[in-house]
């Protein structure tokens, strides 16, 4: 006979989870939209700073190859509270390294950080998406990223404001990772204790959890291979704007620090409305037309960004772009989390494949832009967002998984998990420590 397990409360489990996807946008929004004011600070070329993106992406990538194993023995719970807490002390670092230090290695030796810390924050949240997901028996995971989309509107919001005002960099990266601290400690407290996720056999000590071999084994699999590929792609277009759009509009129409910041808080509300939107799309047409769709808005509205030098038609060019790169990657992650047993694995394998975006992306085009200017480097993502189309088949959707129907939800129903009192554990359902 199983022992019971306490199934955790979906309402305050799934506003935790909506939390730190919110949190973690605006931390990657206070680096993104301050990327002219830093590398002015610290007086580098285009391609010197590609570096510095290469440096965050390097860290992220080790972030996200251990991610699974660090889960696994530690549990979201942990690995949230350590992640955010690395990337917000790191945000005060870069501030002080870039403004206050003018120092290059300091700047880059926190941006590594902030990576590794913001790869494991990725694969964790996004474990636990998908774990609300499956008690809700519903495919919410776009919502959950729309809620880092917001994140990112607020923080490039404050961003431009800050810089119209002339805040340094050290002041307003110290302040909001303070805030993103205290934030963490209160959310993190909401989130379900691992050894009682349901579905999530991977997750956290226990007799379920799966062996390091089979966490490895995950990457011999095509279908995850190639719901990879379609990550690859849709990071690319989503984190080209994030890493360059500001500095390309800067640099390729000759417009201030502060439009520069509003032409990627266009994009952050594009791709927030993309998210929202997205589930009700996702029920009508299912996962693969949807992805295909996208891939094609987001290319021809990033062909519009590189060639019009007109603010309206660009402003719709960065509108489209960011709209069709909403979806990639949050359905790539429910996608990828269709088996909940190994649902941490397949997660971080598939994230360390679209990271890889941010990886060569930066220097790619940063290298390309010291050459032909940053517009025209951007000509290489639209090419991979055309191969995430082509992939999308492989992010069919399967028996059981989220996106199905309620049924398919093993253990726990949305009204079951409404209340705390304990219930019967299912075979799917972590027994309790």
């Amino acid at each position: 006979m199983s022992s019971p397990t306490i199934v955790p409360r979906l309402a305050p489990w799934r506003f935790a989870v909506f939390a730190v996807f919110a949190l973690s946008g605006i931390t990657m929004a206070t680096w993104v939209a301050r990327t002219p004011a830093i590398r002015d600070a610290l007086d580098v070329r285009t391609d010197e700073f590609g570096i510095l993106i290469f440096g965050m992406a390097a860290g992220s990538i080790v972030g996200l190859l251990g991610s699974s194993h660090i889960i696994a023995r530690l549990g979201t719970r942990r690995v949230i509270l350590m992640g955010v807490l690395a990337t917000s002390l790191s945000l005060i670092g870069l501030g002080v390294g870039a403004q206050t230090l003018g120092s290059y290695a300091f700047a880059l030796g926190s941006l590594v950080v902030f990576g590794a810390g913001a790869g494991i924050t990725d694969v964790a949240m996004n474990v636990e998406g998908a774990g609300v997901e499956r008690a809700q028996g519903r495919a919410i995971m776009p919502w959950f990223h729309a809620s880092w989309s917001i994140g990112t509107v607020i923080g490039a919001a404050v961003a431009a404001a800050v810089a119209d005002l002339g805040v340094g960099v050290d002041w307003h990266a110290g302040v909001v990772g303070v805030l993103l601290i205290v934030a963490v400690l209160f959310v993190v407290r909401l989130l379900p204790r691992d050894e009682v996720l349901p579905g999530l056999d991977d997750d956290g000590p226990g007799p379920g959890r799966t062996t390091w071999r089979e966490r490895l084994s995950i990457w011999r699999e095509p279908r995850i291979l190639f719901i990879g590929l379609i990550v690859l792609g849709m990071a690319f277009a989503e984190g080209s704007a994030n890493d360059w759009l500001a500095l390309a509009v800067v640099d390729g129409r000759g417009v201030d620090e502060t439009t520069g910041a509003l032409a990627f808080g266009i994009f952050a509300v594009a791709m927030t409305t993309g998210r929202i939107a997205g589930v009700w799309v996702l029920d009508r047409f299912g996962r693969v037309p949807v992805l295909r769709g996208s891939a094609v808005l987001a290319a021809v509205g990033l062909a519009v960004v590189i060639t019009v030098d007109q603010p309206v038609i660009a402003g719709l060019g960065i509108f489209a772009w960011g709209l069709g790169s909403s979806l990639g990657f949050p359905v790539g992650m429910s996608a990828a989390a269709d088996d909940p047993r190994r649902a941490a694995a397949a997660v971080a394998a598939v994230a360390t494949v679209g990271y890889f975006a941010f990886l060569v992306g930066p220097p790619v085009i940063g290298f390309l832009g010291e050459q032909i200017g940053l517009l025209n480097a951007l000509w290489v993502v639209l090419v991979l967002i055309l191969v995430a189309a082509v992939a999308s088949g492989a992010a069919r959707e399967r028996g059981g998984s989220a996106g199905g129907a309620a049924a398919g939800a093993p253990g726990v129903g949305g009204a079951a998990a409404e209340s705390s009192a304990p219930a019967a554990a299912s075979s799917d359902a972590k027994p309790a420590g």
